[in-house]
Order: structure tokens, then sequence, then C-alpha cells
């Protein structure tokens, strides 16, 4: 299906292009939100006729993202979420969730403009695209951890979930005997060792037999 776009699009094009996508595409994302027209003989003729306009209307808001985007440049939010012991969180931080975070710290960020593939669904940090315009973007840093500690640490570069690995390791021994046959446990090899009790006979010896 053949559209015009009305701004420019990543990885498909800019302003005035006429470009082929996906009907489901343009029909879902690109004519209702105002990002595109179909590309007949009527909306060409309505499109250049009002290029100009479309064209200062854009310049316009990226004038104002790129305001907002010298603030928000090298931005850092920490979200604290409970995880299982391998770092799997219980939930999932969405693009809500940072966004939600971010103009907690007076940034003008909506959800539409945090570019997620998926929901971050393990503790670390990573680095998430915002796009304030389809010509402006910028990396935020994000740290999810199960608690301020935590955070902090993975701040400094720790691998909080090696770093815990490691220490479980180390904690663990294992009791051994160097005289245990192979394959026997300590505790089979110390019951193995004790002096095995000699069978009684059943009779008890008199004191008195001999006097």
């Amino acid at each position: 299906m053949e559209v015009i776009l009305l701004e420019r699009i990543e990885k498909l094009g800019a302003i005035g292009d006429v470009v082929n996508v996906k009907p489901g595409f343009a029909r879902n994302f690109l004519l209702p939100n105002g990002k595109a027209l179909r590309a007949n003989d009527a909306n060409r003729k309505v499109f250049e006729a009002n290029r100009e306009k479309i064209e200062a209307t854009n310049a316009e808001r990226r004038s104002v993202a790129e305001t907002d985007s010298k603030g928000l440049e090298g931005a850092s939010v920490q979200l604290i979420r409970q995880a299982s012991n391998t770092g799997q969180l219980y939930g999932s931080v969405s693009a809500r969730d940072l966004a939600e975070a971010l103009e907690a710290q007076g940034h003008k960020v909506a959800r539409n403009h945090i570019i997620l593939d998926k929901p971050i669904k393990a503790i670390g940090i990573q680095d998430v695209k915002v796009s304030l315009h389809p010509e402006v973007s910028v990396m935020v840093r994000v740290n999810v951890a199960r608690s301020p500690e935590e955070a902090e640490l993975q701040e400094k570069g720790v691998d909080v979930m090696s770093d815990m690995f490691e220490r479980d390791e180390a904690g663990f021994t294992e009791d051994y005997d160097p005289n245990a046959e192979p394959g026997a446990t300590a505790e089979r090899g110390a019951d193995d060792a004790a002096p095995a009790a000699e069978p009684s006979t059943g009779e008890e010896e008199d004191p008195d037999a001999d006097a």
C-alpha cells in the first residue's frame, strides 16, 4: 500500500516521500496517527497545497524537542522492584513506568516517546532510547534493582548476580573423609569407622560365682 509521509519515519522515509508499506501498518498506525496519507491523486494535491505549512509545523515541533532533549540527555532513573534470586522480576518495567519515572524528575516525556522493544524483566542497567520527535532522540540510563544498595553496586559496575553466585559457592563446603571409599559419604565413612560392639551372649557374669 502506498502512502505519503507527513513526517519522518525511521527506516521508512522523510516528509513528502511516497513509500510502499504493509496495509496493516498503514491502517493501524500511520493513517490514524496522522503520520501519512493514502497516496492517491486527491491526497497528492492536498499535500502539495499544504506542504509549506506541514514542514513549518514539523520544524517548530523539532525545535521544541531539541530544547527538551538538552535536559534529558544523559538522565538516569532508578527503579526498585521485587525479583527472584536469579534476578528475574516479579512483573516487568514498561514504557509507562519509565515515562512516569522521568516525569517525576521534571522531564517532559510521554509513554509513546519511550522506545522499548519489550518490557524489562530482569534487574540490571540498560540504555533506553527516548524519541521526542522523529528527528530528535536521546538515550537514558535505566537501573533496575531490588534495593537502593544493590542499585548503587550496579552503578559502580558490579554484576550483582555473578557476585551473589560466587559468594554462595564460596560458602558451600562438603565434608571430606580421605579414608572413605570412592562414592561413600562422610556420614557413612564415620559410621564405618566406629568400632563394632561385641555381640552379647545373653548371659550376665555373676560376680559371686567364685565365692
